[in-house]
């Protein structure tokens, strides 16, 4: 499926809670490799007065249209408890890595769909580390969509054993590379 259009999606209580249009750079049975170009299509989950929900609940939301800024890559493994985001700078060089803590992705004819434990982890270049979302955690666990325990071991067992760098922080994305929209059916679950 390389070079393919498709997307990753966040699912929760039958529908779509947020998706990021993606175009597959690698596939293997080990590893999808995601690329988000700048200008991509997404969709978050806001309220009536358009301010963003950040933690799921079933009703009361709607979508919003979002549109990458930069150029990301998403790695997806079959069967972790995570995902790697790998950003950069404006100028093309390497800024960080982002790991979204989430349960693990099932591929589908449209791409990827996974629920985020919402705990996130930024690493830099140099090595410094910052936890994000800690609050979204305890309360998504308070609501009992998600184990706080169980999210923060595997955050423990990454910074263990930490998946970066990946070997993709080198890579560059092709010179021209076309926006992407969502495809029909992305909003279908």
């Amino acid at each position: 499926m390389q070079g393919a259009d498709q997307v990753l999606r966040e699912v929760w209580f039958g529908r779509v809670w947020r998706v990021n249009a993606v175009r597959v750079v690698e596939e293997t049975e080990a590893l999808a490799v995601l690329h988000s170009p700048p200008g991509a299509s997404a969709r978050y989950p806001v309220d009536a007065a358009g301010r963003e929900v950040r933690i799921p609940r079933p009703d009361g939301w709607t979508l919003a249209e979002r549109i990458a800024a930069g150029h990301a890559l998403v790695l997806v493994r079959p069967g972790a408890l995570y995902s790697v985001w790998l950003f950069w700078a404006p100028d093309g060089s390497f800024s960080h890595w982002y790991i979204n803590f989430e349960r693990p992705a099932a591929r589908t004819p449209l791409g990827w769909d996974y629920q985020d434990e919402k705990l996130d982890l930024i690493v830099r270049p140099d090595g410094s580390v910052r936890w994000k979302d800690e609050d979204e955690l305890a309360e998504a666990a308070a609501r009992g969509l998600v184990d706080e325990a169980a999210v923060r071991a595997e955050a423990a067992r990454v910074l263990a054993d930490p998946p970066w760098p990946t070997g993709w922080e080198d890579w560059h994305p092709p010179p021209t590379t076309p926006p992407l929209d969502l495809p029909p059916g992305w909003d279908v679950v």
